[in-house]
């Protein structure tokens, strides 16, 4: 008899509530110190995870959490990026069927 598999869980930087891995957004630092969203979970660098969801990115700047997972300052311009990026992702949800 196999065991079930265990699905990974990680917390939202946002809302602060644990959900499947799968479900959410990695926010990577790379080894060089680059921010970016990574939504195939496969980039090199210190992970944070965030909801897809506008909301929980602007929860997760007011409190500064991206700034405390990744002990460096995340500068205005990345929050920007990471905004557009999210905007992006959501337009291709909805063209896709």
């Amino acid at each position: 008899m196999q065991k079930p598999r265990k699905i990974p869980q990680r917390q939202c930087l946002g809302c602060r509530e644990m959900k499947n891995k799968k479900d959410l957004i990695r926010v990577v630092r790379s080894p060089e110190g680059d921010v970016s969203l990574d939504f195939k979970g496969k980039k090199p660098g210190r992970g944070a995870y965030v909801c897809p969801d506008a909301a929980c990115l602007a929860k997760a700047r007011k409190s500064r959490a991206l700034e405390r997972a990744f002990s460096a300052a995340v500068p205005p311009e990345v929050y920007g990026q990471l905004e557009l990026q999210l905007q992006e992702e959501e337009a291709n949800e909805e063209q896709t069927p």
